[in-house]
């Protein structure tokens, strides 16, 4: 492991550029916990990708584990597209450039936004049920999502999180672009992230070997079950 400009960002040389590193979402959650030297921090999965991700970290460290719900505000046309993104605190976060490149009207941006505040508040429920909001109160957190491409929902959920009052925040990804990796580490202590990429086209997908959209269900089940599986041993 090495140290990726700037200095609290952290890579594996070997992965830097490569493609097809990862097996799945489990397999680069092993990757990562054996990276992250942390005993006592509050390990916070984005959904629903991030939820795989972040229960072997948790598990392999020995951590608890809760959700942060952020949702990205897709184009009318292309829901694999955002525009920016919803935090579980409802603070919103907008791409103006690419609202404006994309000729959205107002009133769409502001269908969107509705939208996916609801879509926030709802899967926040189900995912969490009647817990009250998690209190994070100088605690360090590390915040797992399944890859950064643009960074938008990461960076709301980074905000959320600040206005938490949170004592070290630490971010870790499998993959990420070196723009958004770069941009990201600038607003936390630490960013874990073993294979780095750049380029003009990037695509978390292609990081993985197999990969799937992981479903709501899917998500809540590994939630629900989290306390009452022991902890794995790390892989190597």
């Amino acid at each position: 492991m090495d140290s990726f400009s700037p200095d609290n960002i952290y890579s594996l040389p070997r992965l830097r550029e490569c493609q097809s590193v990862f097996r799945d979402r489990t397999h680069a959650g092993r990757c990562i916990a054996d990276m992250i030297k942390e005993s006592d921090a509050v390990v916070l999965g984005i959904p629903a990708g991030g939820i795989p991700v972040a229960a072997v970290i948790a598990r392999t460290l020995g951590l608890s584990l809760d959700v942060a719900v952020v949702s990205k505000i897709t184009l009318p046309w292309n829901t694999e597209a955002g525009y920016g993104a919803v935090a579980f605190d409802g603070s919103l976060q907008l791409n103006e450039k690419l609202i404006i490149q994309s000729g959205l009207s107002r009133k769409q941006v502001r269908v969107g936004v509705d939208k996916t505040r609801r879509k926030v508040a709802e899967r926040t429920r189900r995912l969490r049920g009647e817990k009250p909001l998690f209190e994070l109160y100088d605690k360090t957190v590390i915040l797992v999502d399944d890859g950064l491409a643009s960074g938008y929902t990461m960076r709301v959920a980074v905000e959320a999180l600040t206005r938490c009052k949170v004592g070290r925040m630490i971010v870790a990804v499998p993959t990420g672009h070196s723009a958004a990796v770069e941009e990201i580490a600038r607003q936390v202590h630490t960013l874990y992230c073993p294979n780095i990429r750049s380029g003009p086209r990037f695509a978390v997908a292609d990081a993985y070997e197999y990969w799937a959209d992981v479903s709501e269900s899917e998500a809540e089940t590994i939630l629900k079950t989290f306390d009452t599986v022991l902890p794995t041993e790390k892989s190597s």
